[in-house]
């Protein structure tokens, strides 16, 4: 767990002689309190003095800036002072969001009627969601690298809450420069489970439910440590892979990835929880089955559905005990009615039920009557 540092900054006056010039006071000068997050480092709200900051932090991997948006009431005045900073109108009431992972967010707060538009609406799971989409509420806006911004242009939504993997996106780019606000949900680069779950607080201050963000994270945290609590009980550690064989190498989580915390909280030994890293671990076939040939658990085969599918792609992958014993497990078959993957739209919402699922895998006894919500065996 992280603390919020919090940042005192004084202003120096400077006199000449006996006159004082007057000092026009910056954006820190004005600050008076941080709000409080425990988890998540990519993202603080900040109280000034008659509004507040919305401040994202290196939204995408290496983009070394902060990114601040104004949160202002309809009828504010916008400070002049701050001509970097985006302009908001709290509460959002028409949003075009332009990832799954963002859908929980307006659902578990009961702002998902301010959804107007999304890119792929095929990938979406929910069932309320889709029924919106059913009724054309929701305008399917082509695809994330093929955003339609005359589509978008025409809903003019409050804002696009978007993520980037660069920063480079020419259509979200030319979106800002027609005064359409794009705020930049970092949630999936945050090291830890709990810390990407906290984003919630992030869509609690956009649809001012600030209090019931928290309650509800609240609820999640606790959900979270007492399934841990549970897992310690036991004292044997499964052994555990994970990833699979593309062409020639094999893609894993680092140690030090929210997956790896995943399993250590799980109480399982995955096998490659030293190693440390950004993105993936890329081995060789060798290396892997060297030291996992015997793992007692496959957990997170990427997409595959099925043992046959599995062999079929590489017939290597036959070669591990946990193939053999037919204890490998996937979240890429539990699917909405048009087939997008729930896992991939609730997981980081609801690490509390990821890690309750890796439990059951891990040590049934603990949990004889749960039933998992992602992950499911290979057949």
């Amino acid at each position: 767990m992280t603390k919020v540092k919090l940042l005192f900054i004084s202003t120096l006056l400077l006199a000449f002689g006996c006159k004082k010039e007057p000092v026009k006071k910056t954006f820190s000068d004005q600050i008076t309190q941080f709000s409080t997050i425990k988890y998540a480092q990519g993202f603080k709200v900040v109280k000034n003095k008659g509004y507040r900051v919305l401040e994202i932090y290196n939204p995408w991997p290496n983009a070394n800036k902060t990114l601040r948006y104004v949160l202002l009431n309809a009828h504010q005045e916008a400070p002049t002072h701050l001509a970097d900073a985006q302009i908001l109108r709290l509460p959002l009431q028409k949003v075009v969001v332009t990832s799954t992972t963002h859908i929980p967010g307006l659902e578990l707060l009961d702002a998902e009627d301010a959804l107007i538009g999304f890119p792929g609406t095929h990938y979406i799971s929910s069932p309320k969601t889709r029924a919106r989409i059913a009724k054309n509420k929701i305008r399917d806006m082509g695809s994330d690298e093929g955003l339609n911004t005359e589509m978008l242009l025409d809903l003019h939504p409050d804002a696009v809450i978007a993520y980037s993997m660069e920063g480079t996106g020419k259509n979200l780019q030319t979106l800002q420069k027609s005064g359409i606000p794009i705020i930049y949900n970092g949630d999936w680069i945050e090291a830890s489970p709990l810390a990407k779950a906290e984003w919630l607080k992030f869509f609690g201050v956009l649809f001012q439910k600030e209090k019931k963000a928290d309650s509800i994270f609240s609820a999640i945290e606790i959900n979270y440590n007492k399934a841990i609590a549970l897992a310690k009980e036991v004292k044997e550690q499964p052994t555990v892979l994970s990833g699979v064989l593309t062409k020639d190498l094999w893609y894993l989580p680092h140690g030090s990835s929210s997956e790896a915390q995943l399993l250590n909280d799980a109480n399982a030994n995955y096998l490659w929880t030293e190693t440390k890293g950004a993105g993936s671990l890329k081995l060789s076939f060798e290396v892997v089955l060297e030291k996992a040939q015997d793992a007692d658990l496959w957990i997170n085969p990427f997409y595959y559905t099925s043992l046959d599918q599995l062999e079929k792609a590489n017939p290597h992958h036959n070669k591990f005990k946990a193939f053999q014993e037919k204890k490998v497990y996937s979240f890429a078959k539990v699917t909405g009615e048009t087939g997008g993957v729930l896992y991939y739209e609730m997981g980081i919402s609801r690490p509390d039920l990821v890690l309750k699922d890796l439990i059951k895998i891990c040590h049934p006894q603990l949990l004889p009557h749960y039933k998992m919500h992602f992950f499911s065996p290979l057949k």
